[in-house]
């Protein structure tokens, strides 16, 4: 092996470069959060804002399967979490969600955005208005 020191460097090379976006990952800034301008009046929304933001998604898949495939439009009066000033809520992305969530570039979009996520909602649902201020 003449060329020994040239193919362990090589290697050395390709290991690194292969594995740079874990690296850079590690190294990225883990405090950043985006600004995400929540509603004034949070106290009417389904559930508090911390669980909101880990679990809405599979709020909205699980009312999505229930008002296709069951025909259940309203949560009943003993689901605690999902209660609005003590009435049922209505499962519905258009009547509940985005009575206060109307602003989807300052909102949704911006939380997904740094996520990299991308939701299907609008595949079905007609996108927001912005309301104008």
């Amino acid at each position: 092996m003449y060329d020994a020191g040239k193919i362990i460097f090589g290697l050395i090379i390709f290991v690194i470069l292969f594995s740079s976006p874990i690296w850079l990952n590690l190294a990225g800034n883990p405090g950043y959060k985006p600004d995400i301008k929540y509603p004034v009046n949070e106290k009417e929304c389904i559930a508090p804002r911390e669980y909101m933001n880990h679990n809405h998604m599979e709020i909205l898949n699980d009312w999505r399967d229930k008002v296709v495939r069951a025909d259940i439009r309203f949560y009943n009066q003993n689901a605690k979490p999902f209660l609005i000033d003590g009435k049922p809520a209505e499962m519905s992305l258009t009547h509940t969600c985005l009575k206060c969530h109307s602003n989807k570039s300052e909102f949704c979009d911006r939380c997904h955005n740094f996520l990299a996520v991308k939701p299907y909602c609008w595949e079905c649902h007609v996108t927001p208005e912005e309301v104008q201020k």
